[in-house]
């Protein structure tokens, strides 16, 4: 069965990048967490496809991503 979110086989990835956040992602973590932006959950690191989002709103259809240093070549 193909998974569009949240693929189970992903699922050691996304949990190694929430370990590692870079400082943006704490940052910006910090306000997004336990529904401190209007009520809206969001979760971290969740996986749409192929794509691990940093940070995805489902009730919205949001996507955030953030860009840092580990980026660079």
């Amino acid at each position: 069965m193909k998974h569009l979110c949240n693929d189970p086989s992903i699922q050691t990835k996304r949990r190694a990048l929430r370990k590692t956040q870079t400082a943006a992602e704490r940052k910006v973590w910090s306000i997004l967490r336990n529904r401190q932006m209007n009520g809206i959950k969001f979760y971290r690191q969740y996986s749409v496809e192929n794509y691990i989002l940093d940070f995805y709103a489902p009730s919205k259809r949001l996507a955030i991503e953030l860009d840092g240093g580990h980026h660079m070549p």
